[in-house]
């Protein structure tokens, strides 16, 4: 092909994305492609192959896209510095055969397989007839899943006993939710009764396949990783590290950034918790005190409804302010999240058409009582002006970008460093008066730099300082880990398990929160420096939601020349 035929470093990427969704269809559902609602991807070692080779084609078609006249440009550059950077990452987490050991509390195959059936279309005979052909590919897809873990097992590449016991109990939930019958058959007596038979066997081979899966890492996989390490080590920390932020960490500095606020985050709640519990031992005796006698809300159904309110305000409040919204940006929707998951909120980004909005997700962990302040700051950060307005605006202004760019090319750290940032902003703005919500606001803030310290601290075993109030210079264990994480934050025992076990299933993604916040304000202070009194924060704002992802590094380039 000639040079004046080759495409340009943004054909490749949307060439690249197309490529994906025809080998994972759970992408192409998430971006809203019909076609792929009836499908599954191959999840097996052959599966996780294929789409390594297609990194690796893609690149070398990038290599020449970038010698075409044209690639240099300010948003052909970015995309084309975006996509060598995430496939570059990806194959390094490929070929170290992290797929062969993938078994946690979230983000593995059976959770990305049962999670896309909640974003399936579901409003049409046909949309049903898609869901059961779905609902057939269970079975391989977990059958896949079960090869790369016996692949793994072959190889000596184990995960820890620890996230396999806490998927183990999900699997069991997922097998029977309490009524006789398991998760799939549940999702599908939603469907209509012209498609029963055909739903409910369906259904029943896919809960079929759950049983068959959670009996063989009981009785194989269990035992074979029960001596385990539950950490990973330097070497593996920092590919995955580098996976989900984007740059290559001094991880030692990050350990160090992460105490310091600590330290910061201290002083402050201590200050606030004197206007809710004066005397108060520690803000958390205080926080306490208002799981039992602070506002709260009453009832599924109201918590809901109660967020989305919180999101409709903040809307109202925010457009025209700090931020200008396309009128299809500014639907987003609060939804309870399907039992069985980890117990973190979550949002989901709309289809790229928004025929599907975005979506907030709570997980009750079957409770019917919720206290406001752990709720309001965190949807902030979960829906406006947070992970919704970051994420709808790239679907908004995809054609200024890049398919690849607006969607599967996200930078975890990037993400979460926004929608950290987009809590701090509401607490700058003035939204966060209230000593209640504040102090839950700042208990957020403080859990993100406790996950920087824990995630760190516990993979890579370093000592705790001298001068911090819990175990000085003892080395951190996954048991520290999880008393220190308890001790500094609000949440219940159940929710504390349920995030250690996340760090040890997914390293290095937890730290990105408070890192991608600091590469934010990094970018904001920078540009605002280059302005002068002429620095417009909305502008900026809607600028640098309008640049896709980046990895940090790139990141606060970018954010700096804005």
């Amino acid at each position: 092909m000639s040079q004046t035929n080759s495409p340009l470093p943004r054909q490749v990427a949307d060439a690249y994305v197309d490529d994906l969704i025809a080998l994972d269809p759970i992408i192409g559902t998430y971006l809203g492609v019909k076609e792929s609602s009836s499908k599954l991807p191959d999840t097996s070692p052959a599966g996780q192959e294929a789409l390594a080779e297609l990194a690796r084609t893609t690149l070398a078609r990038l290599d020449e896209a970038e010698r075409r006249p044209g690639a240099d440009s300010d948003i052909e550059r970015r995309c084309a510095r975006l996509l060598r950077e995430r496939l570059t990452a990806e194959l390094a987490v490929h070929e170290a055969d992290e797929a062969l050991r993938s078994v946690g509390n979230l983000h593995t195959v059976p959770h990305q397989v049962r999670e896309v059936f909640t974003i399936t279309p579901a409003d049409t005979e046909e949309d049903w007839a898609a869901i059961a052909e779905r609902l057939r590919a269970v079975p391989a897809a977990l059958g896949g899943y079960r090869e790369c873990l016996t692949l793994g097992l072959e190889r000596k590449l184990y995960a820890g006993p620890r996230p396999t016991a806490t998927f183990l109990e999900q699997l069991t939930e997922w097998a029977d939710t309490g009524e006789g019958r398991g998760w799939f058959e549940d999702f599908a007596a939603g469907g209509p009764e012209t498609l029963r038979t055909e739903l409910d066997k369906a259904a029943r081979e896919a809960t079929a396949a759950v049983v068959e899966l959670r009996d063989w890492m009981r009785e194989v996989y269990a035992p074979a990783v029960e001596d385990a390490p539950n950490t990973v080590g330097r070497e593996r920390y920092a590919r995955w590290s580098r996976y989900f932020n984007g740059t290559d960490l001094d991880l030692d500095e990050a350990y160090a950034y992460g105490w310091s606020e600590y330290h910061r985050l201290l002083g402050e709640m201590k200050q606030e918790a004197e206007k809710i519990l004066p005397g108060a031992e520690t803000p958390w005796v205080a926080l306490k005190h208002l799981d039992e006698h602070g506002r709260h809300i009453e009832g599924v159904d109201e918590v809901r409804e109660w967020l989305q309110g919180v999101m409709d305000r903040a809307i109202e409040a925010l457009d025209g302010t700090h931020f200008e919204l396309a009128q299809r940006v500014r639907k987003v929707e609060s939804c309870i999240a399907p039992p069985g998951g980890a117990a973190a909120p979550y949002y989901t980004a709309p289809t790229e058409d928004f025929s599907r909005p975005g979506r907030t997700w709570l997980p009750t962990m079957g409770l019917t009582r919720f206290p406001v302040y752990d709720l309001v700051s965190t949807w902030y950060h979960e829906g406006v002006p947070g992970h919704h307005l970051q994420l709808a605006q790239w679907a908004h202004v995809a054609e200024n970008l890049s398919r690849y760019q607006a969607t599967v090319g996200h930078v975890s750290a990037n993400c979460e460093g926004w929608a950290l940032y987009a809590e701090r902003l509401m607490d700058e703005l003035g939204f966060l008066t209230d000593a209640e919500e504040r102090l839950g606001y700042l208990d957020a803030q403080m859990m993100r730099a406790a996950r920087v310290i824990v995630d760190i601290g516990m993979h890579l075993e370093l000592e705790i300082p001298a001068d911090s109030p819990f175990h000085p210079g003892e080395r951190w264990t996954p048991e520290l880990a999880e008393e220190f994480f308890g001790a500094h934050s609000s949440r219940p025992a159940d929710f504390v398990e349920s995030e250690l076990t996340r760090y040890l299933t997914i390293p290095g993604q937890a730290i990105g929160y408070k890192l991608g916040e600091r590469a934010w304000l990094l970018g904001r202070e920078k540009a605002r420096e280059r302005h002068g009194d002429a620095f417009d924060l909305k502008a900026w704002h809607m600028a640098a939601l309008s640049q896709g992802s980046l990895g940090l590094d790139d990141l606060v380039d970018e954010l700096s020349a804005l």
